[in-house]
């Protein structure tokens, strides 16, 4: 009845002649199949976890474009392919040789991979999930081992493809991504010595924690100095209570608490 009833919608069967009446109840009628495709298009959409990582502070933040793009790129994969991304997990300055045991954005990922049965990770490039070659291995076959499909939207075949062909060409890529990384630091470093021996004063990539945040720092050194002591992580709620949180919105950690207190 209420497909009868949408079919005859904006349909004024009394004045309409009788050519027009039945145009209209088609054209309603093709409209509604269309939208019941659609819907159980959106319904079969696999689940999938979108993931992001910026190796560099500098390009950590609202105002920088690093994790939009990411997404955007994700994003755009996941509708051609038929993925739905139901989460998203972003790992900022974390470089790409650290082990994605060592990632909290990525463990959050499988926690909640563990408990809620997705089992699909869908990165914007290969060395957006690592750029170390023994990482990107080593990690793959983790996260095969456990079911877990990984998928590089600018090359979606990069960790499926298990052919000796394949292999060698994610391996020959991953090789070449931790050799640019390693030219571009060693090009950084050696403008940073040149800069410092013209200068004759400090020249770093990333500035310190009193330089960024002087209030958060003079919050901690505050709460550092209470009795009872505080340690380091209690130290790290309180700033994160008092609205001192990680770019990502985490609390900081108690080796970057130690620095601040060290600045």
């Amino acid at each position: 009845m209420s497909r009868l009833i949408s079919l005859f919608r904006n349909c004024d069967w009394i004045l309409l002649p009788q050519p027009h009446l039945l145009y209209c109840i088609f054209r309603n009628s093709v409209q509604i199949d269309a939208k019941a495709m659609q819907d159980q298009e959106k319904r079969q959409r696999k689940p999938a976890i979108g993931y992001t990582r910026t190796s560099s502070a500098a390009n950590v933040g609202e105002d920088k474009d690093s994790v939009a793009r990411q997404r955007k790129a994700i994003q755009a994969y996941a509708n051609r392919a038929g993925f739905k991304i139901v989460a998203w997990f972003d790992d900022p300055a974390v470089t790409g040789a650290d082990a994605i045991d060592a990632r909290p954005g990525f463990l959050q990922a499988l926690e909640m991979i563990a408990g809620n049965g997705v089992r699909t990770i869908i990165v914007e490039t290969a060395n957006r999930f690592a750029r170390d070659l023994i990482v990107q291995e080593t990690g793959w076959k983790r996260l095969q081992a456990e079911g877990i499909a990984l998928v590089a939207a600018d090359a979606p075949d990069s960790f499926i493809d298990e052919t000796p062909t394949a292999v060698l060409i994610r391996q020959i890529l991953g090789a070449v991504a931790q050799f640019d990384k390693a030219m571009t630091v060693a090009k950084l470093r050696g403008a940073r010595e040149r800069k410092r021996r013209k200068s004759g004063g400090k020249v770093e990539g990333r500035k310190s924690y009193a330089e960024r945040n002087p209030a958060m720092v003079e919050q901690a050194l505050e709460l550092s100095q209470q009795t009872p002591r505080l340690s380091l992580r209690e130290i790290s709620a309180a700033l994160a209570e008092r609205g001192f949180k990680t770019p990502s919105g985490a609390s900081y950690s108690a080796s970057a608490v130690k620095s601040m207190l060290g600045a």
